[in-house]
């Protein structure tokens, strides 16, 4: 065998975000990179050194090996410093990013030498693993991968089973362990509800871990509105972070006490800290959620509300150089909420769709989706709408954007008076192989 298989037999064996099977798309790795970014670099954050580390791998392979190399050199420093040591098993991932990073820069004396640092920390080790790697990668997959939170689940349960007194450890299960369900206003099972209050016990730190808690408790209909604000006023003296608690918590506004008290409460937020792209997000969410869902009593939003909203959403989008689909789509159904901009609404749909070869079926799919919806509400065109339902439907990807044309086009089979219409739609799901009314089951 070669010296350089063998170098590379010894780099496929190494814990590291080169071998932990990471495969995101190009603007995965854009939207991951802005969003860890947004955690912020808070010398308290237990997870600064993580950060680092799955922010040089970004930088890596979106093709800046400088930048990946810088990242990996502040995580080792980050970890040093947090540890108040040189070396040891919390360095392990990074020194087989570092051993991957110079190998791919054509430097193998350099990477020889980070293996042997692995090689150094693995022969003091008990059991498989250590369980501060166990816990970075699970942290990283929980990060990474909505598609990887069983493995992530396993992962932390390992590392607190071996290291049962590291109360980040638990307080980042119990977020992956709730997170889901909560943004969903969904009852948390006994055991799940139960590590959530532990964890909040134990880490009483931890504003996004109770900005949780009183999600979780929302759900089972109790009484948090005076908490919540308490817990506002707590979160509006962190620095801007999304570990400071204040998405979870304008969530909860927005679903239990108003979503005119959640605008309220992101723009103290921008308030106090103008510059911040993270709160500029989530003040711009707030409005749009305002406008485009609203609750049955909320008023109908003034023009300065709308104006607000547009102005912070073109400021995010520049902020964040994010052009994604649905961040444009957004924009364009607040521009068509006023007369004098709708005319630049139909100019960026008119844009996507002439630019619809490249979108995969389940984006092409939520721009049929709500291109229709607009259609009907702001061009007042129902024909065009029904067209582009349908176009939706037939697209052959399970989503939310698929259900509600279904439920549309289902509806005009009730409600219209068409006899053709009515018999194209029920051909098309007849093709499709849908029993009208079973997107209601």
């Amino acid at each position: 065998m070669s010296s350089a298989q063998s170098l590379e037999d010894k780099l496929e064996a190494l814990q590291s975000h080169l071998t932990w099977e990471l495969h995101p798309s190009r603007s995965k790795l854009t939207y991951l990179r802005n969003r860890l970014e947004d955690i912020g670099t808070d010398q308290g954050n237990f997870w600064l050194g993580h950060v680092y580390n799955l922010l040089g791998f970004i930088q890596y392979q979106l093709g800046s090996s400088e930048d990946a190399l810088n990242l990996f050199n502040r995580a080792a420093e980050t970890f040093q410093r947090q540890k108040n040591a040189d070396e040891g098993p919390w360095l392990m991932v990074n020194f087989g990013n570092l051993a991957w990073l110079h190998h791919h820069l054509g430097e193998d004396e350099k990477s020889e030498d980070y293996l042997s640092k692995v090689d150094g920390l693995m022969k003091k080790k008990k059991g498989d693993l250590y369980p501060k790697v166990l816990a970075e990668k699970a942290w990283t997959l929980m990060t990474f991968d909505k598609e990887k939170k069983l493995e992530a689940a396993e992962l932390f349960q390992r590392a607190i089973e071996m290291q049962p007194d590291t109360v980040e450890w638990r307080s980042s299960y119990a977020i992956l362990s709730t997170e889901f369900l909560t943004k969903r206003q969904i009852i948390l099972e006994p055991e799940v509800f139960e590590r959530l209050r532990s964890a909040k016990e134990q880490d009483p730190g931890n504003l996004y871990v109770a900005a949780l808690y009183l999600e979780a408790r929302a759900a089972k209909q109790e009484q948090i509105h005076d908490e919540a604000r308490e817990l506002a006023r707590k979160v509006l003296e962190r620095p801007p972070s999304m570990y400071s608690g204040i998405s979870p918590l304008l969530r909860l506004y927005r679903s239990k006490i108003s979503k005119d008290e959640a605008v309220q409460l992101a723009e103290e937020a921008l308030k106090r800290h103008p510059d911040s792209r993270y709160f500029k997000r989530l003040t711009a969410i707030c409005y749009m959620k305002r406008i485009l869902n609203p609750d049955r009593q909320d008023p109908k939003p003034s023009r300065s509300i709308v104006n607000r909203a547009i102005s912070l959403w073109e400021g995010m989008i520049a902020a964040y150089d994010d052009s994604c689909l649905k961040q444009q789509i957004t924009l364009a159904d607040l521009y068509a909420k006023q007369p004098n901009t709708k005319d630049k609404a139909d100019e960026i749909y008119k844009k996507l769709l002439e630019e619809r070869e490249d979108l995969d079926p389940a984006g092409l799919q939520m721009l049929y989706c709500r291109y229709a919806k607009h259609l009907y509400f702001s061009g007042h065109d129902s024909g065009r709408s029904i067209e582009y339902h349908m176009k939706a439907a037939e697209i052959q990807e399970t989503s939310k954007y698929r259900q509600n044309s279904i439920r549309e086009l289902e509806k005009t089979i009730s409600r219209n008076r068409n006899p053709e219409l009515i018999e194209e739609i029920k051909r098309l799901l007849t093709k499709l192989r849908i029993q009208p009314g079973a997107q209601n089951q």
